[in-house]
């Protein structure tokens, strides 16, 4: 089923970070510049990938404001304000509307007391009622603890200021969710956040990507819309296949062992980023340092 002639493409992106763990402007410029290039439309901050949750809360504001400033209009950005209570929440808003981002997005919380599904639901309800830009909802299900039940997600997709999903469920019920959700807000955007599946997002009716390794493969994200769109679907899922190999040669193999610390080796030898430094300390193995000098050097893992 195909939702639209145009998809979208997002990059969840990773932050570039100093010695020191601050924000490095100079790699953002370039981070944003890369962007353009590779004609991404939105910028995700601080998701995962980016490190938001491990952030100071200083940290984050500058990198909005960072990419706001190299953006200059031409992207979308939202922020990831995810917390554990609504007023936490709305703090962390104010902060990214006044930093420079057009959107906010919000995940599950890590810490729930009380996490019945009424008190779930009623910590989206509330925070997007208080928002004071148009919101995302990260959905994670099942890898997070207190994900928003199954059976109310629809309606909290429905909420006038909800604007996109990014799905890194995994999970049919989810999917299904948020499909008839979009069919009843038409303008309601779904991005599928699963790298290693996209073409069957895309067959779903999902309206584009939104996910952390998006930095690395931006041609072929758009060959497999391309390819997908003209209806030459054995070809487009020739070309998913080969995206997620490299995803996987980038990210350390299927157990995704140097997740973070490949994705940003990447960038460094891509001249994007000055540094690997990340909070989360993955490993770099010399067979993925390897693989990503194939890839960087040839464009491909051969």
């Amino acid at each position: 089923m195909k939702s639209s002639s145009v998809i979208h493409f997002w990059s969840a992106t990773p932050t570039p970070l100093t010695a020191d763990r601050r924000v490095d402007d100079a790699s953002v410029e370039r981070m944003v510049r890369d962007a353009l290039a590779n004609r991404i439309t939105g910028l995700f901050l601080g998701g995962t990938c980016g490190e938001g949750p491990w952030l100071p809360n200083r940290e984050r504001s500058r990198l909005v404001k960072a990419v706001a400033a190299a953006a200059g209009g031409r992207l979308e950005l939202i922020a990831q304000v995810s917390d554990n209570s609504v007023a936490r929440i709305v703090d962390n808003m104010r902060d990214a509307a006044e930093a420079g981002a057009t959107m906010v997005m919000i995940a599950s919380p890590a810490t729930l007391l009380n996490g019945t599904p009424d008190r779930i639901a009623a910590h989206f309800e509330e925070a997007v009622a208080a928002s004071p830009l148009p919101v995302g909802i990260y959905d994670l299900g099942a890898h997070r603890p207190h994900a928003i039940p199954v059976d109310r997600l629809k309606r909290i997709l429905l909420l006038p200021k909800v604007r996109l999903v990014k799905d890194s469920s995994g999970q049919p019920e989810r999917q299904a969710a948020a499909l008839a959700a979009r069919a009843e807000k038409p303008s309601l955007l779904l991005f599928n956040g699963d790298e290693f599946a996209c073409l069957k997002y895309l067959e779903a009716g999902y309206n584009g990507f939104m996910f952390g390794g998006a930095v690395a493969v931006g041609p072929h994200m758009h060959r497999i819309a391309e390819l997908f769109l003209a209806g030459r679907l054995d070809e487009a899922r020739a070309a998913d296949e080969e995206m997620r190999q490299i995803l996987y040669a980038i990210y350390g193999g299927k157990n995704i062992s140097c997740w973070l610390t490949g994705l940003k080796y990447y960038m460094v030898r891509k001249g994007i980023f000055a540094t690997t430094e990340s909070f989360l300390g993955y490993p770099l193995t010399d067979e993925c340092r390897a693989a990503i000098e194939r890839y960087v050097q040839t464009g491909s893992l051969r």
